[in-house]
């Protein structure tokens, strides 16, 4: 315990510190009221180790539709963490069922496309000039190209990382979207339909009239699959007219989904939309008007967004130290390192010690002290996580087995809470403060429970119209690629986790 002189920068301190407590709280005595009589009050620092051990989630995490407002593509490989390789499933609706093809009808061609996220304020554009277009005008088409946005290398060996993305049939039936999914969940889908190279970054097109600028095509940055028509000839156009195109359920059981997984074991892990995701099937029919016969232009889509069960699958090759670490967590003792990783990977759990509770009781009862703040300080691994590769900016934090936000993310919302403070994530080591005033305040002065505090990789989702929480239980864990070693129980590292509290009394 060390003494905080009364300088200018510990009263802002104390004084944020207090308005946030007695914006909060209607019980003034709770607040640490006994210490705003008089002229001063010394604040105090008391720093004391939690104990901190992974916890192993098994390589696996809830991934289907309620949990993905985006999903993660493509392969990763590190000498700590080992091989992270994501493959979407997902099912597709018809946008209309029992739909007349007309007479003869045709694929032409299919196309799925994916619109991932990208940079988008990093372009590259071209531009070029198409002459005698089918208006008998010039044209201008513009090309805009950004990279993508990923988590991982963009050159192997010196050389652009480039991935075959490849599109497969399911052949196992997927149920309804209120099903729950794992990312550990397999899937037959062996037969594939259609295959691209994809590398870092998307185009997108634009074909403009020369003159007036009117625009002829116009096409958002993605990813275009050219997938197998033939395939789509006899499992769509040939049951034109029978149950199995009818309705929601006979379809879903009639053409049950596809698969998208990369081959290469090594890149990086690229998001994209699911609901923005889309298949195209573009055929023709015989049209007679005056006894003549012409070919009819025509679409039909399917629909891959909300209604569809989808879900991410992760495949992991983890190295021996990363195993042997999991295979030895010390819940009563601690682990000295922390394995977070975010979309599949593990977890962390903290556990304050009785002996620091009774203590700060202590100073509750007997000294008259309030708490003003109550954070955990968590540095990344220097020696172990060398790594350029981008750190989490934030944690889920959580208490074990409860079923809603801490008291800390309701209490003290109104009043500036911020979660997680990281700190230096561009150098190493880097630091997170996690802020649990309310919660430890709880246990301290009320006799709350003194539930382990569980952290996760990724954050809480929001209401994209409000911006409100939607729920304790809705994150972006199962899309968050990013991963850290942090220093956990480790009496031998001057950085090992830590409860740090600063109260105040006469």
């Amino acid at each position: 315990m060390k003494k905080i002189k009364i300088i200018a920068n510990v009263c802002f301190v104390a004084t944020i510190g207090l308005f946030t407590l007695t914006s909060c709280e209607a019980d003034a005595d709770n607040l640490g009221s006994q210490f705003l009589d008089g002229n001063a009050a010394n604040g105090q620092e008391s720093s004391s180790p939690v104990i901190a051990y992974n916890i192993d989630n098994k390589d696996s995490i809830r991934s289907d539709a309620k949990n993905l407002t985006n999903a993660i593509l493509g392969a990763f490989d590190e000498p700590v963490f080992g091989m992270h390789k994501a493959a979407y499933v997902t099912q597709l609706r018809p946008s209309a069922y029992g739909t007349d093809f007309g007479t003869n009808p045709k694929v032409d061609s299919v196309v799925l496309q994916i619109l991932p996220s990208y940079v988008t304020d990093s372009v590259t554009t071209t531009t070029t000039t198409i002459n005698k277009v089918s208006t008998d005008q010039d044209s201008t088409k513009t090309v805009n190209t950004y990279p993508l946005v990923k988590y991982g290398r963009s050159k192997i060996g010196g050389n652009p990382v480039k991935f075959k993305l490849s599109v497969a049939e399911v052949s196992d039936f997927l149920y309804d979207n209120t099903k729950t999914y794992f990312s550990n969940q397999t899937v037959t889908a062996t037969n594939v339909l259609g295959s691209k190279n994809i590398n870092a970054f998307v185009s997108g097109v634009k074909i403009t009239k020369v003159g007036d600028n009117s625009e002829l095509l116009s096409r958002d940055p993605g990813i275009r699959v050219s997938l197998d028509k033939t395939f789509f000839q006899n499992k769509i156009i040939a049951y034109q007219g029978k149950n199995e195109l009818s309705d929601a359920a006979s379809f879903i059981r009639h053409f049950r989904g596809l698969r998208l997984s990369v081959d290469e074991n090594d890149g990086f892990l690229f998001n994209l939309n699911p609901n923005t995701m889309s298949v195209t099937m573009y055929y023709s029919n015989d049209v007679t008007k005056d006894n003549a016969t012409t070919r009819q232009q025509n679409t039909y889509t399917f629909d891959l967004g909300t209604s569809n069960v989808h879900f991410s699958q992760f495949t992991f090759n983890r190295p021996s130290a990363y195993t042997t670490a999991m295979g030895n967590i010390n819940k009563t003792k601690g682990d000295a390192k922390l394995y977070l990783q975010g979309a599949g990977g593990n977890g962390a759990e903290f556990v304050i010690p009785t002996s620091t509770i009774e203590g700060l009781r202590n100073k509750y009862t007997q000294e008259k002290a309030g708490i003003l703040t109550a954070k955990i300080r968590l540095y990344s691994d220097e020696n172990t996580w060398k790594s350029a590769f981008a750190k989490p900016s934030t944690f889920t934090v959580l208490q074990k087995d409860m079923k809603q936000f801490m008291d800390d993310q309701t209490a003290l919302a109104g009043a500036g809470y911020i979660r997680v403070k990281a700190t230096n994530l561009d150098k190493n080591p880097a630091y997170y403060d996690i802020t649990i005033t309310q919660t430890v305040k709880n246990i301290v002065e009320k006799g709350a429970e003194n539930k382990p505090i569980v952290i996760n990789v990724g954050d809480f989702t929001t209401n994209s119209q409000t911006g409100a929480l939607l729920g304790w239980n809705y994150t972006s864990r199962a899309y968050t690629p990013n991963r850290v070693v942090l220093v956990g129980t480790d009496p031998s590292n001057i950085n090992m986790a830590q409860l740090q509290v600063i109260y105040t009394k006469k």
